[in-house]
């Protein structure tokens, strides 16, 4: 079984994969079925996010890519609502197309590589 998961720039050196925030925790949403992920990106893109591509994914791979990178997730079911922030995040660890970075400096001041997170998130598909 696969799950969808909402992808920018999909299968390039700057890959990011759609997280939200829920209190200070950054949270993955799979989605079961493609359809409830292709109204979300929709959502998102009416938002002013960039068009995310909806990726199918095995949900094992992405639970060991949350653990490894220290997120949550959320299996979304039909029987979910959820509907984008109303809220983008000033900052974000991934860019836009063409405003690659190599590193950001997180809350604490601490470096994160994306280098590597893309590495990872590679590996999954």
């Amino acid at each position: 079984m696969s799950v969808f998961v909402l992808l920018f720039n999909a299968r390039t050196d700057n890959e990011g994969i759609y997280s939200t925030q829920v209190g200070d925790r950054n949270v993955i949403l799979m989605f079961e079925q493609e359809d409830d992920a292709l109204r979300y990106a929709d959502q998102l893109e009416a938002e002013d996010f960039p068009k995310p591509t909806v990726e199918g994914i095995d949900p094992e791979e992405i639970k060991e890519f949350c653990q490894d990178s220290d997120y949550d997730f959320i299996i979304v079911t039909p029987e979910m609502l959820v509907t984008p922030p109303s809220q983008n995040l000033e900052e974000t660890d991934w860019q836009p197309e063409g405003k690659q970075q190599s590193q950001v400096e997180d809350d604490d001041d601490n470096s994160i590589d994306l280098e590597a997170m893309r590495k990872r998130l590679e590996k999954l598909l």
